[in-house]
């Protein structure tokens, strides 16, 4: 006959060996069997996967600006149930991208001139603080991203001038990268995404602009121009420039979004 030890520690690592091989023998029946187990490598939940969906259709425009987000029509669209629906929708109302009515469920947030100012403001006081941090702390590996990015724009921007830009995605995506590459290596998670936040509220403002708007500005001049004194390390420039870069575009959006409003009237 088997005696137990005596010794709690030894019966304690014995007891995890038996449970840690009943759990291996469930994984393996579940494996013949074709069940799945979750991993910590497991796709993101439902709630990630209706979070992310509708966040970048929010910012793309797909989902328009004052358009009620009905739970059912939602769970057509992206094949997602309604409780992970709602809790992503709860989230992206805490981002600011989404209103929460009582009488009338979810609706994306409008686009607001003034609101747009002031994201602009805290946009430009949060970018000029990281870049100054940037340009203080960042070495030969930063510039060489600030390098790439800036290359990798300056080829869409000149499509943009001569009219000629197909791809309005593609031209985001770069014109994010770079505006990211600078402020890199400012060191602080924080403000990254602070940052983060702000600009993608900003983008939401950019992508309901009219197009030829961004026609009137040489953006490829902005662009260049930000880089170089960047990369001089000449800090009072750069702020300078990231800063009228910001809010050239502010206020024209701004303008023509009271245009919009004043028709819409």
């Amino acid at each position: 006959m088997l005696q137990s030890s005596s010794n709690p520690r030894r019966n304690h690592v014995l007891s995890m060996k038996r449970e840690t091989s009943v759990i291996d023998l469930s994984r393996r029946f579940g494996e013949l069997s074709g069940m799945q187990w979750p991993t910590l490598d497991s796709e993101p939940s439902l709630v990630e996967q209706a979070l992310d969906r509708l966040r970048r259709d929010i910012v793309a425009g797909t989902r328009q600006p004052g358009e009620r987000l009905r739970i059912e029509r939602l769970r057509t669209l992206y094949g997602i149930g309604p409780s992970p629906l709602r809790e992503a929708l709860q989230r992206l109302a805490a981002d600011g991208l989404v209103i929460v009515n009582s009488n009338r469920g979810f609706q994306v947030a409008p686009l607001d001139p003034r609101e747009f100012l002031d994201l602009n403001r805290a946009r430009v006081a949060v970018e000029t603080a990281a870049l100054r941090l940037s340009i203080e702390m960042g070495e030969e590996e930063w510039e060489a991203g600030v390098v790439a990015a800036a290359y990798s724009l300056e080829k869409q921007d000149q499509l943009l001038i001569r009219g000629e830009l197909q791809d309005f995605d593609r031209w985001e995506q770069l014109n994010s990268r770079f505006h990211t590459s600078l402020v890199a290596a400012c060191g602080s998670r924080w403000l990254l995404k602070h940052r983060g936040m702000l600009q993608e509220q900003c983008e939401r403002y950019r992508r309901a602009s009219v197009y030829h708007a961004r026609l009137e500005r040489n953006l490829l001049e902005e662009h260049n121009a930000i880089a170089q004194a960047v990369l001089a390390r000449d800090t009072e420039t750069a702020c300078r420039l990231v800063a009228d870069h910001f809010n050239s575009t502010a206020t024209n959006l701004a303008q023509l979004l009271e245009q919009r409003d004043r028709k819409a009237g």
